[in-house]
């Protein structure tokens, strides 16, 4: 009911969750993802049905009734309630030494005692921004107090309606969990190959930011933004944001931080790795077959090219499908996306 990662690919979606799967493919594909291990969705509903939390779920979801049109005060009930009844049951024995196991090899594998971790929700269809991730969690008892929570975010306020609203079942999604090892990132970003807007697929797009990669994906702050020419793998424009905050470890995970001023102008990735993460998403644009939104981060602690890690990847959305002129997709990127070269 675990995997390591090398042992997944996408055909495991179904019992592990959308990330996990995309992890083993991506390893399977020989990009470097940090090592680490799935835990199933097999090993959540072995962890419900041995506690009964299972049937105290149902009961109450039952007792409730009808639920559409209900207010936004009845959803934040529901998820306090459900995940209360998760978070308060103690996880077997059995389940408990099964993920020790895997932890303990992890910190074998890494040569690193209690190897710091994310440990990251992953369902089986997509739901951004609907439950939860835990960042720089370290020694085999936070990992497994994480994972009850992660676990037990699936019945977060916003998931709940989105279910109860779209007639889903209320108790519909159940996690797998991935437990990757964490980056030691001196910064981080993403990288699409294909203009979500305009859906120019003859540029890559690259945006960074000091830090962990949450500093990029949140939109909260100002960052770099990059354009490579997919065939000739130049970098054709180029934006340097006032990066004025970015996410670091804490000791308790990880928070935003504010960045040293003599490093918030000053781009936080070279030339070289942005054209090495340029050409490993072009490679991987066409061996899945269609355009990507990646997200990667840059280790500190390793020489170039081993340092950039791959940490996702998936279909990248296009708002509107519509072919622009190379020099027409930088204006509009420079003067919306970016503000100025």
């Amino acid at each position: 009911m675990i995997y390591w990662f090398e042992e997944l690919g996408r055909e495991h979606n179904d019992m592990v969750g959308k990330k996990c799967a995309n992890l083993g493919q991506m390893t399977r594909m020989g990009l470097a993802v940090p090592p680490g291990f799935a835990l199933s969705i097999p090993i959540y509903e072995k962890f419900i049905h041995e506690t009964g939390v299972d049937e105290k779920m149902a009961s109450y979801v039952e007792s409730l009734g009808e639920l559409k049109g209900v207010g936004i005060s009845v959803f934040d009930e529901m998820s306090r309630t459900l995940r209360e009844l998760i978070e308060a049951r103690e996880i077997p024995f059995s389940i408990k030494e099964a993920i020790a196991s895997y932890y303990a090899a992890l910190c074998k594998k890494t040569g690193i005692e209690n190897v710091p971790v994310s440990v990251r929700s992953a369902g089986t269809e997509s739901r951004p921004g609907m439950f939860e991730t835990y960042l720089n969690v370290r020694g085999i008892e936070e990992v497994i107090e994480k994972v009850k929570k992660v676990w037990a975010s699936a019945y977060t306020a916003r998931a709940v309606a989105f279910r109860v609203n779209k007639g889903f079942p209320v108790l519909g999604d159940k996690l797998g969990v991935a437990v990757p090892k964490m980056v030691n990132a001196r910064a981080s970003g993403i990288t699409f190959t294909v203009n979500p807007v305009t859906a120019d697929d003859s540029k890559i797009l690259l945006e960074a930011n000091w830090g962990l990669g949450e500093g990029v994906v949140s939109g909260a702050e100002s960052v770099d933004g990059f354009v490579v020419d997919k065939e000739s793998l130049e970098i054709v424009a180029r934006h340097v944001g006032n990066k004025m905050k970015c996410v670091m470890y804490t000791k308790d995970g990880a928070d935003w931080a504010d960045v040293p001023e003599h490093m918030r102008n000053m781009p936080c990735i070279s030339d070289e790795e942005i054209l090495e993460i340029a050409k490993v998403a072009k490679s991987a644009e066409k061996s899945l077959g269609g355009p990507q939104d990646m997200e990667w981060a840059v280790d500190q602690d390793l020489p170039f090219p081993e340092s950039i890690f791959w940490l996702q990847t998936r279909p990248a959305k296009v708002a509107v499908k519509k072919k622009v002129s190379a020099s027409s997709l930088i204006a509009e990127l420079i003067a919306k996306k970016f503000g100025g070269v």
